[in-house]
């Protein structure tokens, strides 16, 4: 089946949180990916009506996004509207399409969903959504037919995630690798992109589901005893003055996120700039031992970036040891950074070859497409 040609509709955010480049490009990624299979993909991202004024901020991000053009609509969620391809289009590909791709269930259009037989939730928060949906959260699992994640060990016995009932299909962040290429030389800082607070910090069965400030207020010291240069850029509110003392005390250096990294070009530029990715992870991820693996630090590794990255047990699914390391204290962190700058070419060139063998969206979504068992596609069913 992975030989057939699909129509496929994605739900992901593109841009109705505008300037992040980022998280665009992480929706990219299974759009290029899939395109680049020759599937045909639809892209589509529910917003609220105002965001859908055609002078205000997300119209003008989603006229920059190139690789959508033609191929994606900004849907109100009340049904009133829509921003790039009308309504009647997207209706009519959902009526024809084999397959949808709902990331964190963000479409809930009825009109949209039930024509389509496969309906994936695609996972791309583990743990979090997973509490929030045990705690009452209603994400419309039950409109799916599958659940794939990210975390790659939910359902693990050391992994306290709840399954809500579900087998979670473990898939890894595709890379679409013409969309990164190797950077040339070697930047000066080793860096990052995030956000310090992404939203609240759940709490299920005695497990606190923290954000990426707990994690790194933990590597506060790691600047002096790697003796390494760090440039995060970090969203972070001016308030949080307290932690924005300590970082700077303790030598990290702070980037506006959204002056360097905010569109997917951008962003692509910025992580070819760097030495190599200190990947922080939010501390739910590293406490839930659910095996996430950053769609960021994919595209580092794909742009031959060594990853130091904060260990969530990802090493089940990915090999470790060169060019992606983990850790979990300060101490390992500064060890493996020190490991990476002994011999930055080997392991650069490692990064690049686990990005080719392992991340790589010809292999990554084809697994994908044969685990949620797509059925053959609508279009070799048309008889002339």
């Amino acid at each position: 089946m992975s030989g057939e040609r699909l129509k496929i509709l994605v739900s992901g955010m593109v841009a109705g949180d505008p300037w992040q480049g980022g998280a665009t490009a992480a929706v990219l990624q299974y759009v290029d990916g899939l395109s680049g299979l020759g599937h045909e993909v639809l892209v589509v991202e529910p917003v609220a009506p105002a965001a859908l004024d055609g002078a205000g901020p997300v119209a003008a991000y989603f006229g920059s996004l190139a690789p959508l053009a033609g191929r994606a609509a900004l849907l109100a969620r009340d049904g009133g509207g829509t921003l790039g391809l009308p309504y009647a289009e997207v209706e009519r590909f959902a009526r024809e399409a084999d397959v949808l791709l709902n990331v964190s269930g963000m479409l809930r259009d009825e009109r949209l969903l039930e024509p389509i037989e496969v309906r994936v939730f695609l996972d791309l928060d583990p743990g979090f959504n997973q509490v929030w949906a045990a705690e009452g959260f209603d994400f419309g699992l039950d409109r799916h037919t599958h659940c794939a994640s990210v975390g790659t060990r939910i359902g693990a016995a050391d992994c306290p995630i709840p399954t809500l009932g579900r087998a979670w299909i473990p898939t890894l962040p595709p890379v679409a690798l013409p969309r990164w290429p190797e950077g040339d030389g070697a930047g000066r800082a080793w860096t990052s992109v995030g956000n310090w607070r992404s939203y609240g910090s759940p709490s299920h069965e005695g497990v606190r589901y923290g954000q990426r400030a707990h994690s790194l207020r933990r590597l506060l010291e790691l600047p002096r005893r790697s003796g390494a240069r760090f440039e995060l850029a970090l969203g972070i509110d001016p308030g949080e003055r307290a932690d924005l003392a300590a970082l700077a005390e303790n030598g990290w250096g702070l980037l506006d996120a959204r002056a360097v990294a905010a569109t997917p070009g951008a962003y692509g530029e910025f992580v070819r700039g760097s030495r190599a990715e200190l990947g922080v992870a939010k501390e739910g991820y590293v406490v839930s031992r659910g095996g996430w693996f950053s769609d960021r630090s994919a595209a580092y590794l794909a742009s031959g970036r060594p990853v130091v990255a904060q260990d969530t047990g990802f090493g089940a699914a990915l090999p470790t040891g060169l060019g992606l390391l983990s850790f979990d204290d300060v101490e390992a962190a500064a060890a493996a950074v020190e490991t990476v700058e002994g011999d930055l070419d080997r392991h650069r060139r490692a990064a690049r070859e686990l990005a080719v063998e392992h991340l790589d969206a010809s292999r990554v979504l084809p697994a994908l497409l044969e685990r949620v068992a797509v059925p053959e596609p609508r279009s070799s069913l048309i008889v002339d």
